[in-house]
């Protein structure tokens, strides 16, 4: 089917248009076959749609009809427009990252400082927001120069990202907690609240992370229909996937597992927060040494680079009579390399060649988990389990040629 372009608003964009819950297998569809727009933010509309962005030269070979089989039959699709399109979360922190640069460099001239081109890499380029709450990202800022201006320099950046409080980031410690290693620029408060999909969470940015991009996966999981299921989050931490479970999914209970004591009081607040404490059991310490088995329909094991720690324990997990589901984090690495990428002609054909080879490797991985799981249930059992790759799903990119990927993976008693 042909697709022709209006010229009724030249500031208008192409976009597919799709339902909210499969909004992230088309964007990973759309992306691996390099029809997805980077550059623009996708738009989230009130009708429980989604408008994904696409490159103009890719519209008059679209075929939605393919595109629609390809994704699910079950879903729907069409070719929208979105009216002056938004620049993508990077190019914006990108802007913000120039007007800051000008407004410190400003300020250090005047206070009878002298500039210089090695400061403009010291100077921050990325930054989380929680609420009234700028975390810059490690490293910045640590030239002895920045110093010498004192808190004029902390309220300058303030200022700039429109916040009251300011902390850094630094390294992640090597506790086993993950917690992270921030200081506090302005401010004294180090609690956060942070809202995703109409969930409040609150943790303190000195003592717990929180992953911005795993939203896309938040949404995903709110989108089940788990009535009914009890699910264990073997890796809980402040509630990421435990509260979207309690809040929009209908289970009946989620027994949440966390080692770390600072994400397990932040949980705790997050659980009453949005009144769903009744409906959850946390449980504390080491979940290999979890108590409980033959109680799961689904578990998710959310944690990266790699959740096999965990696998052993999710099949305990899971009931003996049904089965049910594991939601698997990994973070998968593609063989491609730089020069492979170059070699493709042109920009179009480069990012369809990684997609193919990313794929590729992604569906490796899923195939080898789903036999590997599948001998643990034996193992446990005693009896054979089937095992059904049900989803596959791109999360983020985590770093070149390593993307963060969930696997669903239905395990069924024979």
């Amino acid at each position: 089917m042909s697709v022709y372009l209006s010229t009724r608003n030249m500031e208008a964009v192409p976009a597919i248009s799709v339902p909210l819950r499969f909004a992230q297998q088309y964007r990973e569809h759309l992306e691996a076959h390099g029809v997805l727009n980077p550059k623009l933010r996708m738009l989230k509309r009130s009708d429980g749609t989604v408008a994904l962005p696409v490159w103009p030269d890719c519209v008059p070979g679209l075929d939605l009809t393919a595109l629609r089989l390809s994704v699910g039959p079950e879903t729907t699709c069409a070719l929208t427009y979105i009216q002056s399109p938004e620049p993508s979360k990077k190019d914006s922190v990108k802007s913000t990252s120039m007007v800051l640069l000008d407004a410190v460099r400003q300020l250090l001239v005047s206070q009878g400082e002298t500039w210089s081109e090695d400061l403009m890499g010291d100077v921050a380029r990325s930054w989380q927001r929680h609420g009234d709450l700028a975390l810059l990202g490690g490293g910045c800022f640590s030239q002895e120069v920045w110093s010498r201006l004192g808190p004029a320099l902390w309220l300058t950046v303030a200022r700039v990202l429109g916040v009251n409080r300011l902390a850094r980031a630094g390294r992640v410690s090597s506790d086993g907690h993950r917690t992270p290693v921030v200081t506090m620029l302005l401010g004294e408060d180090s609690w956060v609240t942070h809202v995703d999909n109409k969930i409040r969470y609150q943790f303190d940015v000195t003592k717990c992370m929180f992953s911005a991009g795993n939203i896309t996966e938040k949404l995903r999981i709110a989108s089940f229909d788990c009535r009914g299921e009890t699910v264990v989050d073997l890796y809980a931490g402040i509630g990421y996937f435990t509260l979207p479970y309690l809040v929009h999914c209908g289970v009946a209970h989620v027994h949440a597992c966390e080692w770390n004591p600072h994400a397990v009081e932040a949980l705790r607040r997050n659980l009453e927060l949005n009144g769903v404490s009744d409906r959850c059991t946390i449980h504390r310490g080491d979940n290999r040494q979890l108590n409980l088995r033959d109680v799961a329909d689904r578990v998710n094991l959310g944690l990266i680079p790699s959740s096999e720690q965990g696998w052993a324990v999710a099949c305990r997990l899971l009931k003996r009579t049904t089965g049910g589901i594991l939601h698997i984090h990994q973070n998968v690495t593609s063989p491609l390399s730089h020069r492979e990428a170059e070699q493709a002609a042109g920009e179009k054909a480069a990012r369809q060649t990684r997609g193919c080879a990313e794929r590729q490797a992604w569906r490796q991985w899923a195939e080898d988990t789903a036999l590997r799981i599948a001998a643990l249930l034996e193992e446990d059992c005693g009896t054979p389990w089937r095992t059904t790759i049900q989803h596959l799903v791109d999360v983020k990119s985590y770093a070149p040629h390593i993307h963060h990927i969930v696997l669903d993976l239905e395990c069924r008693p024979c």
